[in-house]
């Protein structure tokens, strides 16, 4: 093996004020672990990036930072930019000070000794590394039915996606200077990261459950993350709008007959079969179509202010200073 790289592990943290000192114990002891092997080189850092958490997430990082810094970073942004936003923040801060980062959550249900296996891949040559669940078994039947439905959506969509892989996974430092060159405000990491390309493989390992805290990732947000990640990496659905319009034409001939019908059987009211059928299909119709395209119209608003996508409001590694992200 040739020089030890240097590691950096980056969590995004928010509300994890419950989580954060047991996630600081085992990863610090991971990193130590991989110290003694001479996996890693002595400047790898773990780097918390605090998400605007209005707990004392941010207090308990500085406080691990004094107690040890030369272990422990922290990046506190100004506001809560959301876990794609801030994820990049620690990943982009990491850039310039490590050789490979692995980003993972806070909530250690993701294996730390699955990390092992993924250093020893980029060893192996390759500059990404994917985390990939092994199963789905701690997870609600619905919860695996609609992620099977969304991964097979995106890649139904041309979205190049890795099957059952969240936000767990290695980057050469190489991968991050790439990934620094997409300025896009919508961010969806992990439809994100297969296109900058490079040798790139998978590392297996069981999911695990919530150590503590509540999911940031209710059903809402989850829906929501969905929906973001489809329109940020396919025209798809919006060529999927002209289909839609023939269906619904071939739709209401089979209702106009099928009231009809009913009509002159005598089974309606003078008056609603018409009514009924134009307001049901064109206005679920237009509704739909409006709704889809407003979709890529406000993507496109969000893209050309070109505002920040985050903003540093302290960085521990450094001396304190307010930055702005790109």
């Amino acid at each position: 093996m040739e020089k030890p790289a240097v590691l950096y592990l980056v969590i995004p943290c928010y509300q994890e004020e419950e989580a954060l000192p047991e996630t600081a114990r085992q990863t610090s002891g991971k990193l130590q672990s991989l110290l003694a092997r001479g996996m890693i080189a002595a400047e790898s850092r773990i780097l918390f990036v605090n998400d605007g958490s209005s707990d004392r997430t941010w207090e308990q990082i500085c406080a691990l930072h004094r107690d040890n810094p030369k272990v422990f970073d922290g990046l506190c942004l100004a506001h809560n930019a959301g876990h794609q936003n801030a994820l990049l923040a620690g990943l982009m801060a990491a850039k310039d000070r490590c050789d490979i980062a692995i980003s993972m959550d806070a909530d250690l249900q993701d294996d730390i000794d699955a990390i092992d296996r993924m250093i020893d891949a980029y060893y192996a040559g390759n500059e990404i590394v994917y985390g990939v669940r092994s199963s789905r078994k701690t997870d609600t039947l619905f919860k695996r039915m609609s992620a099977r439905l969304f991964y097979r959506l995106m890649q139904g969509m041309g979205t190049e996606i890795v099957y059952d892989h969240a936000d767990f996974r290695l980057m050469s430092r190489r991968v991050l200077t790439e990934l620094a060159e997409y300025h896009e405000v919508n961010l969806f990491l992990r439809g994100l990261v297969p296109t900058i390309g490079f040798q790139s493989t998978t590392v297996s390992y069981q999911r695990k459950e919530r150590m503590a805290g509540e999911s940031k990732y209710p059903l809402r947000k989850m829906v929501r993350f969905a929906a973001e990640g489809i329109t940020s990496f396919s025209v798809k659905p919006l060529k999927l709008i002209i289909s839609l319009g023939f269906l619904m034409v071939h739709v209401s001939l089979i209702a106009f007959i099928w009231a009809f019908v009913n009509k002159f059987m005598g089974n309606t009211v003078p008056g609603w079969s018409s009514t009924v059928c134009s307001i049901w299909l064109i206005g679920g119709m237009q509704l739909l179509c409006m709704g889809i395209v407003g979709e890529y119209v406000g993507k496109i608003y969000a893209e050309v202010k070109h505002r920040p996508r985050y903003i540093i409001a302290e960085d521990l590694h450094e001396d304190p200073e307010h930055q702005t992200g790109s």
